[in-house]
């Protein structure tokens, strides 16, 4: 499948996006599904990296907004699974959503290790920069991530500053930094992985190693039986922590990896209640209004 993924996606950069000069990529779009009532497509080959945008029902918008990072072990994104469902939970609760296509390190780019953070920086500066135009709060853009989209959004959640690009036009004179971060099942440290070109990202930023004290607050979740440690979330807790950051984390006691929210049962299915709360709790989204005892249904 060439070209766009869906009908409103929209490109991040002008042109060519800087490390993929000359390079010919094809993308390639996986469809993984077992129901052909759920979409489960795995997206490869990203030359033309892209946000793709989903707003609350009109009226219902809080004006808060989160870039959303799909995971896939730097090898692919899992699109539909940490992509487009979380958009659709995001704006259910107010939030407007932009599920980023990023370009992943093990298909030629230049610089391979820092293409997904090229993406992450431009999409926030992005979003941010259209903020009035969606009316959103440019101070309540955050950034969610799971697996190895996790990994990115603890990088862009660090290295928002990194110069990892030369600006090419007005909107990289934003700010990148995201106001919260949201990591789900992430891969933090690069732990007994190969340097194999997929985890360069892994390998030049170690999350845990980047914390300071003005890292954005964070909500991690993980579950105990994760073959991805649930010590990369404690590691990264743990420097949040010491940073003196405002952090939340929960580790269930099962769940594995990559349950997103469709895969999500038992008690891990609880992230996006606890989540929701702890978006009201930081400010980021307001406290839904308690009933009087005359209100109270019987």
């Amino acid at each position: 499948m060439d070209g766009l993924l869906v009908e409103n996606e929209m490109l991040l950069w002008t042109g060519t996006p800087p490390g993929s000069e000359q390079l010919e990529l094809k993308q390639q779009v996986l469809d993984r599904s077992t129901d052909s009532t759920i979409k489960n497509r795995a997206v490869m080959g990203v030359s033309a990296p892209s946000i793709t945008p989903f707003f609350p029902e009109q009226g219902t918008g809080n004006g808060a907004a989160v870039l959303i990072a799909p995971g896939g072990a730097y090898e692919r994104l899992a699109f539909d699974k940490e992509g487009i469902d979380i958009a659709r939970w995001f704006n259910s609760i107010g939030v407007a959503a932009f599920v980023l296509k990023y370009r992943l390190p093990a298909e030629g780019h230049r610089n391979s290790h820092c293409v997904p953070l090229q993406d992450a920086q431009r999409a926030l500066r992005l979003i941010r920069s259209n903020a009035e135009r969606w009316s959103l709060h440019p101070d309540k853009i955050g950034c969610i991530g799971f697996s190895a989209g996790g990994h990115l959004t603890a990088t862009l959640g660090t290295r928002y500053t990194e110069p990892v690009y030369a600006p090419m036009d007005e909107v990289d004179l934003i700010d990148a930094r995201p106001n919260f971060l949201i990591l789900g099942y992430p891969a933090i440290v690069p732990g007994n992985t190969e340097a194999k070109p997929n985890f360069a990202p892994l390998h030049r930023y170690p999350g845990d190693q980047q914390v300071d004290a003005n890292t954005p607050p964070a909500f991690l979740f993980h579950a105990h039986d994760d073959w991805v440690s649930s010590e990369h979330s404690i590691r990264f807790y743990s420097a949040l922590k010491q940073a003196g950051v405002e952090a939340e984390l929960h580790i269930f006691r099962a769940g594995g990896h990559g349950f997103g929210i469709r895969g999500a049962e038992g008690a891990v299915a609880m992230w996006t209640n606890l989540c929701e709360e702890w978006l009201q709790a930081t400010g980021i989204t307001p406290g839904r209004m308690s009933l009087t005892h005359e209100q109270q249904p019987l």
